[in-house]
């Protein structure tokens, strides 16, 4: 297959990034950490970034972190309307490009601006809506994601993160030829880092508490397998609004003294309490590629997910780097026991997880999103790229998918 001379850009660029929260937000996730990766090295690369995102306390309105602008208003919900404003206002200053971050709720930033807009997806959130909300505001935010943003940003290029996002856009009506592939990326870990892995069986979750992430499973399958192992423990990394629910659950399945509850962990706390770790529980009801499990993965740490979550379906290659159950909970505890006690099963998938998560960076992760960017700015015909790492040229769509290759993210 041809493949097409990537774009380069004429100048320097303003990228404007919308984006419901940042890293520093105590609800910040994956979303956030490829959002940042991708502006940070649009930055380094001599381009302007500006993130509007909404305010918390954990950070100040207005901050530049890395050469990326924060600029911090509103709430969870207000912040739509705030960033709408600022750029039809151009608070920002003159801008080229708009990346329009859907997390369900979309900016509508197409109606308030005449430059480009890329909207990016992690996934498609028809599942979460009525575990969040209730019956009327669930109906309502599913229309608006699944009716009005397909509509409202029709002409424009959209990006997911996996194959499986990109099947579900195209079934909400978004047309196939402006879906770009660009998975997540993956920190480098030095050559030969050993980890101190626990003596005694272990589990660990990361990621945000919310109900979707159903850490309820994790906790279950401690319970369910604490009889045959009996030191086993369950190491939760990360917090959220969910939190006080979880520790009420483990208290009532009685295995408060085998769980830990860390909340929010830097950087090489994180790492420490992955690379201990004997299996990642990844029980969530839908992610967009999973980016604990790369984590995870890295330090040769398999991972048990459910097949049906979206796109963990891609981030773990069953019976290759991990495993993955049907959904319901006497399945998680079934695949959780099998790589807690087949150590040959579990050794063997943890070393090709950590192999295959050698191939994703964030640096390949940013040149890809470039290419996108510098061919919505020159009006380039919309892309379908994939990332190099991708499985191939057909999707399961039988779409062809154009390959492109990454460049320079000055454009060289």
């Amino acid at each position: 297959m041809s493949r097409p001379d990537p774009p380069a850009p004429q100048r320097r660029l303003h990228v404007v990034f919308l984006n419901w929260r940042d890293t520093a937000n105590p609800e910040g996730g994956g979303s956030e950490r490829y959002v940042e990766s991708v502006a940070g090295a649009l930055v380094e690369a001599g381009h302007r970034v500006t993130v509007l995102c909404a305010a918390h306390a954990n950070a100040p309105a207005d901050e530049v972190r890395g050469g990326v602008v924060f600029r911090r208003r509103g709430s969870k919900l207000g912040v739509y309307p705030r960033a709408a404003l600022a750029l039809a206002l151009r608070r920002t200053g003159p801008f080229d490009i708009v990346v329009d971050v859907q997390n369900g709720v979309p900016f509508l930033s197409r109606l308030v601006t005449r430059q480009p807009v890329v909207v990016l997806v992690h996934h498609v959130h028809r599942e979460q809506w009525p575990v969040v909300y209730g019956r009327t505001v669930a109906r309502l935010g599913w229309w608006v994601e699944s009716v009005l943003a397909p509509r409202v940003y029709r002409h424009c290029q959209y990006v997911a993160v996996s194959q499986v996002t990109r099947s579900e856009l195209v079934g909400i009506g978004v047309d196939p030829q402006r879906i770009a592939v660009v998975h997540n990326g993956n920190d480098a870990r030095p050559p030969g880092a050993l980890d101190a892995r626990s003596p005694h069986p272990s589990m660990v979750v990361l990621g945000r508490l919310v109900p979707h992430k159903r850490v309820e499973h994790a906790l279950a399958a401690l319970a369910a397998l604490r009889p045959e192992l009996a030191d086993l423990s369950l190491t939760v990394l990360g917090e959220g609004w969910w939190a006080g629910q979880l520790a009420a659950e483990a208290r009532r399945l009685g295995v408060q003294d085998a769980v830990r509850f860390t909340g929010f962990v830097d950087e090489a706390e994180k790492n420490r309490q992955l690379g201990s770790a004997w299996v990642l529980a990844m029980p969530s009801l839908k992610e967009g590629w999973g980016l604990a499990v790369t984590e995870a993965a890295s330090h040769a740490v398999p991972a048990v997910a459910y097949r049906s979550a979206g796109g963990v379906a891609e981030s773990v290659v069953h019976g290759e780097t991990g495993l993955l159950v049907e959904d319901g909970p006497e399945a998680f505890v079934a695949g959780v026991r099998a790589l807690l006690v087949e150590r040959g099963l579990r050794e063997r998938l943890g070393t090709a997880a950590r192999a295959r998560a050698g191939r994703y960076s964030w640096t390949q992760t940013a040149e890809s999103f470039a290419v996108v960017l510098h061919g919505a700015v020159l009006k380039a015909p919309p892309t379908c790229a994939v990332d190099p790492v991708g499985t191939g040229p057909e999707d399961d769509l039988g779409v062809e998918l154009v390959q492109v290759e990454p460049v320079s993210l000055d454009g060289r």
